[in-house]
């Protein structure tokens, strides 16, 4: 699963992070979950930890702890999700 975050800190700069298999991995870690716990709800501490955690990844300079990140983010959303397995159309042949 891939989600698009956008993030605005309380200096007023915003942007946008893509997670990514690491991102889900490390989060699946740190809070001893399944990706697919995802399917039934997501927290603002599960979204800020992957915003955080491909802030890292994407070059977006963060502090160093989690917890200093969080104190920094004024809004936090999901603007887009993608599934890791995307559908693919049946083809018409008949």
């Amino acid at each position: 699963m891939k989600l698009t975050l956008s993030v605005k800190l309380t200096d007023g700069e915003t942007y946008k992070v893509v997670t990514n298999l690491f991102v889900i991995i490390a989060w699946e870690r740190k809070f001893k979950r399944r990706s697919s716990d995802l399917a039934n709800g997501i927290g603002m501490e599960d979204l800020a930890f992957m915003a955080y955690e491909a802030s890292r990844t994407q070059d977006h300079p963060v502090p160093i702890s989690f917890d200093e990140f969080i104190k920094q983010l004024e809004d936090l959303e999901v603007v887009e999700t993608e599934s890791a397995v995307p559908t693919q159309e049946a083809s018409g042949s008949n």
